[in-house]
């Protein structure tokens, strides 16, 4: 029953970084998914599959692993370097414009 512990990476289709700073910590799965014969359903007899703990960092996260004697294994986030355009599309809603806005 090993734990990872990571910080999840950003939504494709969003530009913002909301979700991003809580760290998770989810078990692996211990069983292979199954298909159903009669529905075609996917399912698995693992219930700490379901399980997804979020913490503010990831310091409690370990101390929550280690209190409760669950393996884990943490994978540090790979930082990105933020996007910002001089003169952007933002910059046409500035506050401190000088001039005004025309189309």
């Amino acid at each position: 029953m090993l734990a990872r512990i990571y910080q999840p990476a950003r939504n494709a289709m969003q530009s913002g970084q909301a979700g991003t700073r809580k760290w998770v910590l989810e078990f692996d799965p211990e069983q292979a998914k199954r298909i159903d014969p009669l529905m075609g359903w996917q399912g698995s007899g693992d219930m700490n599959r379901q399980v997804r703990l979020k913490f503010d960092s990831r310091e409690e996260a370990v101390d929550y692993a280690r209190r409760h004697g669950i393996p884990y294994q943490v994978f540090q986030p790979k930082k990105r370097k933020p996007v910002i355009r001089p003169r952007g599309y933002g910059d046409n809603f500035a506050w401190q414009r000088r001039i005004a806005w025309t189309h």
